[in-house]
């Protein structure tokens, strides 16, 4: 069976009552569609809050992998967070001026995976979910973009 990759971007600022649904999307595209790989960053409440989701259903679906996103040379070389089960840094990146290395990351990941999980704000999360939306039109990837609570 061919192995799906599910990603993540949000904005750092994303308020706790989004978990409740984040729980029911996350799991809804591991029943669903299958997804057994996980990646998501390290900056900001959504991705904090989407990694105490991806740990909480790890109990329930032994089978999936969260993978964190390792945007700078210096986290890939570095040990692998509890509750984790790797690290992924993006090939090319070493070569992307360190200001740049995140949005580099992003379009990375959403050049390479299946699905996206997303609840942007404004800046650079948002820029990366059209982009991805543009994707979605062409049928490379499926996104998911979380309603305000």
């Amino acid at each position: 069976m061919e192995r799906k990759t599910c990603f993540f971007i949000g904005s750092r600022y994303t308020p706790e009552s989004v978990r409740e649904q984040l729980v029911e999307v996350v799991e809804h595209h591991i029943v669903e569609y299958n997804v057994t790989s996980f990646i998501v960053g390290n900056y900001g409440n959504f991705d904090r809050l989407v990694q105490g989701v991806l740990r909480e259903l790890k109990g329930r679906y032994t089978n999936i992998e969260l993978s964190l996103l390792a945007p700078y040379i210096f986290i890939k070389n570095t040990e692998t967070p509890r509750g984790f089960d790797g690290t992924f840094y993006p090939d090319g990146l070493e070569f992307v001026p360190k200001r740049l290395a995140i949005i580099q990351a992003n379009h990375y990941m959403v050049k390479n995976s299946d699905y996206l999980i997303a609840r942007p704000g404004s800046g650079n999360s948002r820029n990366i979910v059209e982009y991805a939306q543009q994707r979605e039109k062409k049928g490379l990837i499926k996104v998911t973009v979380l309603k305000d609570q």
